[in-house]
């Protein structure tokens, strides 16, 4: 029965209900007596409240419908509504339930191919940095140390502080390039790569990192581990931007049918303030391998990234 056949058979049972009892024991008078004014006036407010009643109780399953399409975020997956209410109510419910599964399903896909251009490029940019502006600053450099060696006294004091400008940039090169794309985590695994990474950070910041880092790991796809070391990646980078903190504890454990990350700072916290495209980002990474990203206040102040990354169990494995 649809929604308009079902309105109208409720509005006319109540009006069906109050003629009836108008042609039974409740009569009119001309003109109206005080007392059928007032067995009137009690009788529409009955039928308001019982039409307001069942209209509510009969609207109720749009209202849920309402409150989920107001608040509903493709980046944070919650359970589907269940369809209930009459026909036209459940069908719309399942409708609604289609669309958010289909849209879930397109932004995967289409945030898969951005990012995979996005590591691809982030993969190019580094070969041209290390290749050709690394290989040039060597250049330089061999030049300066020639220069250096027949040029005059008072030149040699100038030649040194170039030479040593231009190291100083050639390490930031390569350490720009080791952040673009860890190869490390290519050639060694994800917990070196982790380690290589809070050696890079804590060695140009005064941040100090608490590592646990699980060496019994199950094995994890090539996606699943670069989607750990990004949001690892990401999420101490905005620590050391904007949480102003001064301890991070990183942890990488396994559960039970799971890998779990943890970053967890004693910063400021992020408050109420809006969700930036690092974290957007970090979920947009968490939902291509079906993992669950939450991002919140620590205990005891400041912030913590938790991604938990399911896997399959083998048989015998813990």
């Amino acid at each position: 029965m649809s929604l308009f056949w079902r309105i109208f058979l409720l509005n006319a049972a109540v009006l069906v209900t109050a003629t009836l009892l108008l042609l039974g024991p409740v009569t009119v008078s001309t003109p109206v007596l005080l007392t059928e004014a007032v067995v009137l006036t009690v009788g529409l407010i009955a039928m308001l409240v019982a039409n307001a009643a069942l209209l509510r109780v009969g609207l109720a399953p749009l209202r849920r419908l309402a409150r989920a399409m107001a608040t509903i975020d493709l980046l944070q997956p919650e359970p589907r509504l269940v369809p209930g209410g009459p026909g036209g109510t459940a069908e719309l419910i399942h409708a609604f339930n289609a669309m958010i599964d289909r849209l879930e399903a397109e932004r995967a896909a289409s945030a898969a191919a951005a990012l995979s251009a996005q590591e691809a490029e982030r993969r190019r940019v580094a070969q041209e940095l290390h290749d050709e502006v690394g290989q040039t600053l060597t250049a330089v450099l061999l030049e300066l140390k020639q220069v250096a060696r027949h040029a005059p006294d008072p030149l040699r004091g100038q030649l040194a502080q170039v030479q040593e400008t231009t190291r100083d940039s050639l390490d930031e090169i390569r350490r720009i390039a080791r952040r673009l794309r860890p190869g490390v985590l290519e050639e060694l695994g994800l917990v070196s790569a982790l380690k290589a990474l809070v050696s890079e950070i804590t060695g140009h910041t005064d941040l100090t990192v608490e590592q646990q880092l699980a060496a019994d790991l199950p094995a994890l796809g090539s996606e699943a581990e670069l989607v750990l070391y990004r949001v690892a990646q990401e999420a101490l980078t905005n620590t050391v931007r904007h949480g102003k903190a001064t301890t991070v504890e990183l942890s990488l454990q396994r559960r039970t049918g799971a890998v779990r990350l943890r970053v967890r700072d004693d910063g400021r916290g992020i408050g109420a303030a809006a969700e930036g495209t690092g974290i957007r980002g970090m979920r947009e990474r968490a939902l291509l391998i079906g993992a669950q990203l939450s991002v919140g206040p620590a205990p005891g102040g400041g912030t913590e990234v938790r991604l938990t990354v399911p896997v399959a169990e083998r048989d015998g494995g813990s």
